[in-house]
């Protein structure tokens, strides 16, 4: 099947969304345009009280919002790709998780009617619930992308996401879906972000790593951050901002300044890049056991110098770190790269789930198709 699709994605870290048009031929993946769209203060706000809760008024407002903001992106990535629209298969949507509870239920929105609307095309969405109602997780989706288009010919190879959510994916040589696992392995960057605008409200994130930099990690604070139970749980597993939370987070910087009284801005972001890193370290001691030594970094974190140091130094020293983008293409590309190959796969009725990762009780096919062709029948009346 050759076809291209456009892939979208608004992730935990809650930046913007990403958006992608990517062909596909064979087993390949051709990314012909990436474009990443900031969400205003405005909307990063509104999304964040949608996460920590708001009224029903809001909830039904901001999912036909979302919608249009995801339209938006759509129609701007396909004018960057010089691709005509009708030869456009679909364009598949994940937008954004509001609630995530593992192995119940799970809840993302960004109305997929609204964007067939927009654009004229057709929308597949909610690729997560079917997952779950198999008893899976939901989560990890990637990496069925991560075996089918990012594994290594000769050599088990590690994928780590360092979105909002950190998330890893362990990939057998040569492609292959059978002995690939993944996980989440906590924060990525919400953690750092969000004490990044504690101390310095003026700023989105810590650019550059330069916080982080300045200051040195309080080690006490994070040893009783790694203690929750979530680090030590075995995998499959999968989390969010519902346990990442503001208040989890505000808590962890009372730690910090109770350990280190004289903490500066630097030390408090310094302990945060500490937390994630460390915690990344930590699953790849706990979880996994495969020889692999060479790990894939991307997402907004892997634009941290400060973190990719400190996850250098917290990891086992047979286990290479390399930027994804420097193997492969823009890596915050990456996630929407992988929803459109999860839209392709709806397409040819193939599952898109890895059961290894989700542990749901067998391979199934993910999404739901909002098509954006009026219907030319009309009903009798009676």
């Amino acid at each position: 099947m050759n076809s291209v699709l456009i892939g979208l994605m608004s992730g935990t870290s809650l930046d913007g969304i990403s958006a992608a048009v990517v062909r596909f031929n064979g087993d390949g993946a051709e990314l012909l345009a990436f474009r990443q769209l900031p969400y205003s203060r405005l909307q990063r706000e509104r999304l964040a009280g949608a996460l920590a809760g708001t009224t029903p008024d809001e909830y039904c407002r901001l999912n036909f919002d979302l919608g249009g903001w995801l339209a938006d992106a759509a129609i701007a990535v396909l004018a960057d790709a010089g691709v005509a629209r009708k030869e456009i298969a679909a364009i598949a949507s994940h937008g954004q998780t509001v609630w995530h509870v593992p192995g119940h239920s799970t809840w993302q929105f960004g109305e997929s009617a609204v964007i067939a609307e927009r654009t004229g095309i057709d929308v597949i969405s909610d690729f997560r619930v079917r997952d779950v109602a198999a008893g899976g997780q939901g989560a990890p989706l990637v990496p069925m992308a991560d075996a089918v288009l990012f594994s290594h010919p000769t050599a088990w190879r590690a994928l780590q996401n360092l979105g909002g959510i950190g998330n890893v994916t362990v990939v057998p040589p040569g492609g292959l879906s059978n002995g690939v696992r993944a996980f989440d392995t906590g924060p990525g960057v919400v953690v750092i972000d969000h004490v990044t605008r504690t101390v310095a409200p003026s700023l989105r994130f810590d650019e550059g790593g330069k916080l982080a930099r300045s200051g040195s990690p309080i080690d006490a604070a994070v040893d009783e951050a790694l203690a929750h139970p979530y680090f030590a749980a075995p995998p499959p597993k999968s989390t969010g901002r519902e346990l990442f939370s503001e208040p989890w987070i505000e808590s962890f910087i009372e730690n910090c300044r109770r350990h280190r009284p004289d903490a500066t801005d630097g030390d408090l972001v310094a302990s945060a890049v500490a937390l994630t890193a460390r915690s990344v370290a930590d699953a790849f001691r706990r979880f996994i056991p495969e020889p692999v030594t060479e790990l894939l970094v991307s997402g907004g974190g892997a634009a941290n110098p400060a973190l990719v140091e400190a996850l250098s130094a917290a990891l086992p020293g047979e286990v290479t770190i390399r930027r994804f983008a420097d193997v492969y293409f823009d890596g915050e590309a990456k996630e929407a790269v992988a929803f459109a190959l999860l839209g392709r796969l709806f397409l040819a009725e193939s599952p898109g789930n890895v059961v290894t990762v989700t542990g749901a009780r067998g391979p199934r096919i993910l999404g739901k198709l909002t098509p954006a062709r009026a219907s030319e029948s009309t009903l009798t009346p009676r």
